[in-house]
């Protein structure tokens, strides 16, 4: 589905990142793993690609920072030649409630769970527009579509991701690029490891489908999504959440 196409994920070193970047390099894509801090992990979801005969680079670059979003994706484009989709993954969390919430981490996940999107794409979008073709996929999560307590500066970043993903399917749908959002719910990736037994019994109760998400099953939309297959579809926040949102 993806064949010949080139692919940048941000945060594509673990969790959903490398569930993505594996699944679009088993459907043909080259592909970018952009990582912030680590890099054994980034380097073992290269190896992981390349071991299946797949093509994979490793781009380091805090995308917090607007310099550092554009080298990836130049450094990105410079290695393959071209950008088809791009996937803004990158996103940390530091939670607590509201009146608890420092300046530093309200600043620190907005800048990388935003920020970084946004600027990543204005780069992304320079090369794409030259194309006149591309995918850009935001990750956003079900906490921005219905809050979650204890999440103010989290679910503020993810449902700006929602409002940033229509408003860039605006502008660009008329040069042959899509802009779309995927929205996780309880998926198991080391963002769920720290919950508690009572917390992830607390989750599954309001999950009409029991159980928590697979990274793969994120990532078989994501693959959809970066498709042609998907050609008709721009500017939808698509839940991955087992029903927990509707």
């Amino acid at each position: 589905m993806l064949s010949g196409r080139a692919a940048l994920i941000t945060g594509g070193s673990r969790g959903l990142g490398r569930a993505i970047a594996l699944a679009f390099a088993q459907a043909g894509a080259r592909v970018a793993i952009g990582y912030a801090q680590n890099r054994p992990a980034a380097e073992e979801t290269a190896a992981l690609i390349q071991a299946a005969g797949g093509e994979a680079v490793i781009v380091q670059g805090d995308v917090a920072q607007p310099a550092e979003a554009e080298r990836v994706v130049q450094e990105t484009i410079a290695a393959f030649g071209r950008l088809d989709i791009l996937v803004n993954n990158a996103g940390i969390n530091r939670d607590n409630l509201a009146l608890r919430i420092s300046e530093p981490d309200w600043d620190l996940v907005l800048d990388t769970n935003l920020k970084g999107a946004f600027f990543c794409a204005k780069a992304a979008l320079r090369q794409m527009l030259r194309q006149r073709s591309g995918r850009i996929l935001n990750v956003s999560s079900v906490a921005g579509l219905v809050g979650n307590a204890g999440q103010a500066n989290y679910a503020a970043a993810k449902a700006g991701l929602v409002g940033l993903t229509k408003a860039l399917a605006r502008e660009v749908g008329s040069r042959g690029i899509t802009v779309n959002a995927i929205a996780p719910g309880f998926i198991e990736t080391g963002m769920t490891t720290h919950l508690t037994e009572a917390q992830r019994q607390a989750a599954l109760s309001q999950i009409p489908l029991g159980r928590f998400g697979r990274g793969e099953e994120v990532a078989a939309l994501a693959v959809f999504l970066a498709s042609d297959a998907a050609s008709y579809l721009t500017g939808a926040t698509i839940p991955v959440d087992g029903g927990l949102a509707m």
